[in-house]
């Protein structure tokens, strides 16, 4: 079922609101977590959307008697407005207008606030305290989740198939892993450490998943203690034959519902216990401090680990984007061909028919699964929304005259990929053209940036940016994020913006590098490559590109080219040529041999 399918979005507030009666509240806050405070939640867990309407994948909304204020970022103020308006919700930028401050604003002395303890981080509890404390405002946990009292149709919890993922593939053993984690604890002084990332969770046990859409992993908690041994809480119906008998003796397992009971039992005011203060339930910080336990609030010493890839992985994400790169040829083959004879015929290419094309593709491709996150194939000014997703409703076409951007990505057998291009069927504007130019200069500027150990994403930011910021342009999103090997495509900790990230980039780390440019109304145009970080003969740190595909050259102004950017253009385009020519059909190779030809010769010297 749809989660859409049930009243209207006025009725789900009046109904939601009512409840909010019922449990003495002043005003209630709806993020878009679940349990684990992850990017991509189950069907299950789309609260936020089923309650306003709004389907991006950051945001939290904030309920009063009389307002419903949500929050939002850059990436989906369009959206936003396209998908809640007309409902009486006020819609504010997540980071200029944060929400605990807007509430601070309004409440009044007295006011309780409910949450729901599994679904709030305690970084982000202490931020409501901070602000609502001096105002005489309470933060207040809720006895269960008030949406799903509401929600009558609620799908039910994912059941995805766990199964094991091979050691050929992982490249480390879950017990090296374990012999890790214990010296980063004893380092620490901890006695326990708790896991609530599904990700983390599915790399240190050798295991993938499939509760949630495009990301492979179950939905799971563990803990370790400083014996070694290890409680995993995981629904056990959903192994693959022989995954229980695969798992070390170390790994004891349980029930999901167990979780918090069981850590209420076992902890003790002696226990020293590591959570991540960002990417856990505050639920658990609050049950520490009831059994007079000590927290130790820090990044999972898991994610940062799991950020450096070891040499298998990295071997897995190399080939997995020479298929990747195969499937992003015969893709723009098929609509540099197709675009101009379906418009001849009156029956324009559709975007969601460019959706099913790049991954008709991808599934040709050798060690393919699954998409990595949902395609977006945005025509026009469709491109301008960061997160666009084409609905068959409303879609775009793609016309010749027209411009048209893909991001997409897919999961295979030895890794994650995602790329963006943008195409173009004929002449643009000169804005555009030169909107292209300087992001594509912005591309290059940090593609081909060298720089010392201790550097971090946030310094980074800058250099991607001068090309455009130089031209009074901008975009409002991050430069770059990490991604992982068959897991999240959207990875933690590294990541290139300008929030500051105090997480040291290391040889090992891969990060996508993706400027852009959006104008509403008109049009969106982005870049973006995967890049892994190799350490070269000095000692300096530099990117190396993962992504194979074809950047279209009759956009740019190449008058405006330096002949270094020129000459790694014609690089690349030589690598892509030589490594894809012989992996495509005939047709997509004669379209690889022009889209690789070369702009040197085109290009004025300058």
């Amino acid at each position: 079922m749809n989660v859409f399918d049930l009243p209207s979005i006025a009725a789900r507030l009046a109904a939601l609101r009512q409840e909010m009666t019922n449990c003495g509240l002043d005003a209630l806050i709806v993020p878009r977590f679940d349990a684990h405070q992850g990017e991509y939640i189950a069907p299950h867990d789309e609260r936020l959307a089923y309650l306003t309407g709004f389907t991006g994948s950051a945001g939290v909304a904030i309920l009063t008697h009389d307002r419903t204020a949500l929050f939002v970022d850059g990436r989906y103020t369009v959206q936003a407005a396209r998908q809640c308006g007309g409902h009486g919700i006020e819609r504010l930028h997540l980071h200029t207008q944060p929400p605990e401050h807007w509430l601070a604003e309004i409440a009044l002395p007295g006011w309780r606030v409910g949450y729901d303890a599994m679904l709030l981080p305690p970084a982000w509890l202490a931020r409501y305290d901070a602000a609502l404390i001096p105002v005489a405002v309470r933060m207040v946990m809720t006895e269960g989740n008030l949406v799903d009292r509401i929600w009558t149709h609620q799908p039910a919890p994912p059941q995805g198939r766990i199964s094991s993922f091979p050691l050929q593939f992982a490249g480390r053993s879950t017990l090296e892993k374990r012999d890790w984690l214990l010296g980063e604890m004893a380092r620490i002084g901890a006695s326990h450490h708790v896991e609530t990332q599904p990700d983390n969770i599915a790399w240190f046990l050798n295991v993938r998943g499939d509760d949630v859409r495009f990301n492979p992993m179950p939905q799971s908690f563990l803990t370790l203690g400083r014996d070694g041994m290890a409680n995993w809480f995981v629904d056990r119906t959903k192994f693959e034959e022989g995954l229980a008998d695969s798992l070390p003796d170390w790994v004891h397992v349980h029930p999901m519902p167990a979780f918090l009971p069981l850590l209420r039992e076992r902890f003790s005011s002696a226990d020293r216990i590591a959570i991540d203060p960002d990417f856990s339930p505050v639920a658990v910080s609050l049950l520490i401090n009831e059994a007079g336990a000590s927290v130790i609030a820090r990044p999972s010493a898991m994610t940062l680990e799991k950020a450096v890839k070891n040499r298998t992985e990295l071997e897995g994400l190399r080939d997995c984007h020479v298929a990747d790169g195969a499937a992003w040829v015969e893709f723009g083959a098929w609509l540099s061909r197709m675009v101009p004879e379906r418009a001849k015929a009156g029956h324009p290419i559709t975007e969601l028919e460019a959706e099913d094309a790049i991954l008709a593709f991808r599934q040709q491709q050798p060690g393919f699964l699954s998409e990595s996150f949902r395609t977006i194939s945005a025509a026009g000014s469709n491109a301008a929304m960061c997160h666009y997703s084409a609905d068959p409703a409303t879609q775009g076409r793609i016309a010749p005259e027209g411009t048209y951007l893909l991001d997409s990505g897919g999961q295979y057998l030895t890794g994650t990929t995602d790329a963006t291009r943008s195409y173009a069927f004929g002449p643009v504007s000169p804005q555009y053209r030169r909107a292209y130019t300087a992001v594509f200069q912005a591309f290059h500027a940090l593609a081909t940036a060298r720089f010392p150990r201790g550097t971090q994403g946030h310094h980074l930011d800058a250099i991607c940016r001068r090309p455009l910021w130089d031209l009074g342009l901008d975009y409002d999103h991050g430069t770059g994020h990490g991604i992982g090997h068959r897991l999240s495509v959207h990875e933690q900790p590294q990541r290139i913006g300008r929030p500051y990230n105090p997480v040291d980039l290391q040889p090992g780390m891969v990060l996508s590098i993706e400027p852009g440019h959006y104008v509403a109304g008109e049009y969106g145009i982005r870049i973006e490559n995967l890049f892994e970080i190799r350490e070269a003969e000095d000692g300096f740190l530099e990117f190396q590109t993962l992504t194979l595909a074809p950047i279209q050259t009759d956009m740019f102004d190449l008058s405006s080219l330096t002949r270094t950017e020129i000459d790694w253009l014609d690089t690349y385009h030589a690598r892509v040529r030589s490594t894809l020519e012989a992996r495509v059909s005939k047709d997509a190779r004669a379209w690889l041999l022009a889209a690789c030809s070369g702009v040197s010769a085109e290009a004025p010297p300058r």
